[in-house]
């Protein structure tokens, strides 16, 4: 296995290098937003939801278009954007994000809102809001596109302001423009069994299966803390919900509570492999384990794992999230690689479907922390993440990266 403490080499480093360095004056900005939130005082607000709209292909991207920032902290009116997600739908891209309205804190006036290219992630459409909890939080996007519709699948969670517990699933549909969602409708009850107390949707893409037995089910990584007895304390567990009906309903998939392991599992990504089988890659919040990544595989459906998580101490990096991809051949992970802070955004390739890893191109090495994937085109994977010159919050970057550059370099 080849290490992963040091950076890309030889042919797969320099069409990186290329690519970012092909000419962009600066970072491209989004477009400006060209109507007002909706209303902050609703329990619950949403915009419109519409009728989708025919289907389209996607512009090409200019020749020169490497990198661009769909959402930078203090404008919009709000004083930062994390927790990025993004998916491809109708040959556009939409890219999720939370809103923070007055600080970067994980709780408080937090929106989710999303916005559209139409050209392969080059330039962005205007800012728009897909759910308004008032001063409460609502936030851990997770957005799936319905094969069987084209609608977009949106799951989120919500807590009340100030009170980082007692967490509450919600779901929405949109159409593939972006431009309409549904209300935020409440699943909590379908979903969290009543000794859990922390949920966590993602964040990050969930998955429609393709393969196997339920092609076509929605599946969402998600995580947890459990009460494992009346009086005990909280721990940490990852799981799935999934539905069949195209996110009219859901029911709860597979439960990881290892505990015992000295796991504490956290933030989880998944992707499926050809064979059906789906793969999970956890962030480890703190514990006694050998490094700050755990994975795992489950049964064709996602319901059911193969074997308990595995520490992998190899994948290096902070206590942060990560997100998987598969793009045929590799299976790619991405996540700062800095295991003393979140920094170096890079991608970890794996040419055999997850039991091994090697590195593959650093996007940054400056600050930068979560992170979403999303297959562009045949020849293209789009990187979403937190990036900045003196902290990871400075802006939501997207990368364009050649499948190229994936490739293992050649001897010598």
């Amino acid at each position: 296995m080849t290490s992963l403490n040091r950076a890309a080499t030889g042919a797969a480093a320099l069409l990186l290098a290329g690519a970012l360095a092909a000419g962009l004056p600066g970072p491209a900005t989004a477009a400006p937003a060209h109507a007002a939130s909706p209303s902050r005082t609703a329990p619950l607000a949403a915009t419109p939801a519409r009728t989708a709209a025919p289907a389209r292909t996607a512009a090409a991207p200019a020749a020169d278009c490497a990198e661009s920032v769909p959402f930078r902290a203090r404008t919009e009116g709000y004083r930062g954007f994390r927790i990025p997600a993004v998916v491809e739908a109708d040959g556009a891209l939409l890219a999720f994000a939370e809103g923070r309205k007055d600080s970067l804190a994980d709780d408080g006036d937090i929106d989710v809102v999303v916005r559209r290219s139409e050209d392969g992630g080059c330039t962005w459409g205007p800012l728009r809001v897909v759910a308004d909890a008032g001063r409460d939080t609502i936030g851990n996007p997770s957005p799936v596109v319905d094969p069987a519709t084209g609608r977009v699948v949106l799951l989120t969670c919500r807590n009340e302001h100030g009170v980082m517990a007692h967490r509450r699933v919600f779901v929405q549909h949109g159409d593939a423009t972006g431009t309409g969602f549904t209300p935020p409708r409440e699943i909590t009850a379908q979903v969290k069994p009543d000794n859990w107390n922390w949920y966590g949707t993602g964040p990050g893409h969930a998955l429609a299966l393709r393969h196997g037995p339920h092609p076509g089910r929605l599946l969402v990584p998600a995580n947890h803390s459990h009460r494992p007895s009346p009086g005990a304390g909280y721990r940490a567990g990852a799981h799935s919900l999934y539905s069949d009906d195209g996110g009219r309903t859901w029911q709860l998939g597979y439960v990881a509570q290892q505990s015992d392991s000295g796991l504490r599992l956290d933030e989880n990504t998944m992707t499926e492999l050809p064979d059906g089988r789906v793969y999970s890659n956890v962030r480890l919040q703190k514990g006694g384990s050998p490094g700050t990544r755990a994975d795992a595989f489950l049964a064709p459906g996602g319901t059911q794992l193969l074997a308990p998580y595995r520490a992998r101490p190899e994948l290096t990096g902070p206590v942060v999230q990560g997100s998987t991809l598969w793009a045929d051949p590799y299976l790619v992970f991405a996540g700062p690689a800095d295991p003393g802070a979140r920094a170096a955004l890079t991608l970890r390739v794996s040419d055999d479907q997850g039991l091994g890893w090697r590195a593959g191109p650093q996007l940054t090495s400056g600050p930068s922390a979560y992170s979403d994937l999303v297959r562009v085109d045949a020849d293209t994977l789009g990187v979403l993440y937190e990036k900045g010159a003196r902290s990871p919050y400075e802006t939501l970057t997207f990368t364009r990266v050649p499948l190229a550059a994936l490739a293992a370099p050649g001897p010598g």
